[in-house]
């Protein structure tokens, strides 16, 4: 939670002398703190209760990830560094990349990562630093700054146009897993933009071929837009939680995609995604893996098209959060594709990557992880019955979600709501608003904890006016009053 502390002048010497001591312990142990990587608490995997993302010794994984997807073949080393510290210090503990866009793939220094097509006995050529090298030190480097890189092993039109036939995928699946399979930091993604149903054997063989070396690392399948890997591949024992792709669509917007898998003014529903996959037996973590970017045009193909901005990433990351998902990962246009000068950007791409470094939506994204991680992580679950009365449709709906002594409910436009307190513990509930722009808080009071209570934010009425209510037993401590910095 964000607070401010501030110090008042000591003239005493004796005083000025213990305030620098304890200002030096805490330095030193901030930089022990940040020294201590995540690898610290043993491997990745998913909870007891099948919802959430954990270490071996029980430290919970909030999830805030980065589409970094062109990052292998788009930046140097000292780019890749660069970028990968940003990623650390705004709070991302997860980067998302296509470990080959094509089939194959060319780096930053001309170095294609097929050089003997499917066949890698000699890729680790003597004094060539090669495709692979580049991948490893992409990931050592994350390593460092405890990142986890999600391995999107090919995209998946290069799957679907036949360039990466079942026999390409048991070969490359094999050696991606003998080659990583002792990095802490990889999770790996089967699939890449790709319907589950489109040429399922070969995105087995990549499952199957990866997992029979590499039995360190959990896996995902990476879907098409509005599509959630559920679909066609929750039954399967490779798959330790399911991801869905939101979209980048708004209401309404179809532009010939065809065969919808959703109803029709859906379309910037994430919340959707995560209450049905959440609703499947076997149950299995779930997160939005792409949602709608920041500074995107809406529906992508028409550059003229309103972009989405700030706002907007933040209700699909709260939306989805709150229903459910495990984590959440951001995307900026032009991050994701680390636009750059003699770089020819798609989807309407201007900006550099690095100036969009400084986007509100890309420093907001760790208010979320903040927030979650306040709070008793893995008893919570979504519990709309929190929201009292008729709730709200699109920008107005508010999500609910709860543990046992505290609530939290996300309201993207103000819209006034009736939430009913009894859904927790305590017969007394101290209440706050919290800001996703910048983490905030505000102390509202406290309320009988029996009763169905009036909320309503001291903004206007309007989309990205965003809040969170919380709601906590009084007698516990998560937050303190004296937290209130709205």
């Amino acid at each position: 939670m964000n607070t401010k502390t501030s110090f008042k002048h000591k003239t005493n010497s004796k005083a000025h002398f213990r305030g620098l001591g304890v200002l030096l312990f805490l330095i030193t142990f901030s930089q022990l703190f940040a020294e201590k990587l995540p690898w610290a608490n043993g491997k990745l995997m998913v909870s007891e209760n099948h919802r959430y993302l954990q270490f071996e010794n029980g430290t919970p994984f909030f999830w805030l990830g980065d589409t970094g997807w062109l990052l292998p073949e788009r930046l140097d080393r000292s780019e890749a560094e660069f970028y990968l510290d940003q990623c650390s210090k705004k709070g991302f503990n997860v980067v998302q990349v296509q470990t080959m866009n094509g089939a194959p793939s060319y780096n930053y220094y001309g170095q294609s990562s097929l050089p003997d097509g499917f066949d890698f006995k000699n890729i680790n050529q003597k004094g060539v630093y090669g495709y692979w090298d580049h991948m490893d030190y992409i990931i050592k480097t994350a390593e460092k700054k405890g990142i986890f890189i999600g391995m999107t092993c090919v995209w998946g039109g290069e799957v679907s146009s036949g360039r990466v036939t079942l026999k390409d995928a048991q070969a490359y699946g094999k050696f991606l897993g003998e080659r990583y399979k002792n990095s802490p930091n990889i999770i790996w993604f089967i699939g890449g933009d790709i319907r589950g149903d489109v040429k399922p054997e070969v995105w087995e063989a990549f499952a199957t071929s990866i997992k029979s070396v590499d039995k360190n690392h959990l896996m995902t399948f990476h879907p098409r837009g509005r599509t959630c890997s559920a679909t066609w591949f929750n039954n399967a024992k490779w798959l330790d939680f399911n991801m869905f792709q939101s979209g980048h669509r708004r209401y309404g917007q179809r532009n010939g995609d065809g065969d919808y898998t959703i109803a029709e003014n859906t379309e910037e529903d994430n919340w959707r995604y995560a209450e049905k996959s959440l609703a499947m037996t076997p149950l299995k973590p779930v997160i939005d893996g792409e949602p709608s970017y920041e500074d995107i045009p809406q529906g992508l193909h028409d550059f003229n098209e309103t972009r989405w901005n700030a706002n907007d990433v933040r209700r699909y990351a709260y939306w989805s959060v709150f229903a459910g998902s495990f984590g959440h990962t951001y995307g900026h246009n032009s991050i994701m594709q680390f636009m750059k000068p003699g770089v020819s950007g798609s989807f309407g791409a201007k900006r550099y990557w690095y100036d969009c470094l400084e986007d509100p939506g890309y420093n907001q994204m760790k208010y979320l992880k903040e927030l979650m991680l306040a709070f008793p992580f893995f008893e919570r679950v979504p519990d709309q019955s929190i929201i009292a009365g008729q709730n709200g449709e699109r920008y107005d709906r508010a999500i609910a979600t709860r543990g046992n002594d505290y609530l939290l409910v996300y309201n993207y436009s103000g819209r006034p709501m009736k939430i009913d307190l009894s859904k927790i513990s305590g017969a007394k509930k101290n209440c706050w608003w919290f800001n996703p722009k910048n983490g905030g808080l505000q102390f509202i009071g406290e309320f009988d904890g029996n009763k169905i209570a009036d909320f309503q934010i001291d903004a206007a009425y309007e989309s990205g006016n965003d809040r969170v209510l919380i709601a906590v037993d009084s007698t516990k401590d998560y937050i303190k009053k004296a937290q209130n910095q709205l």
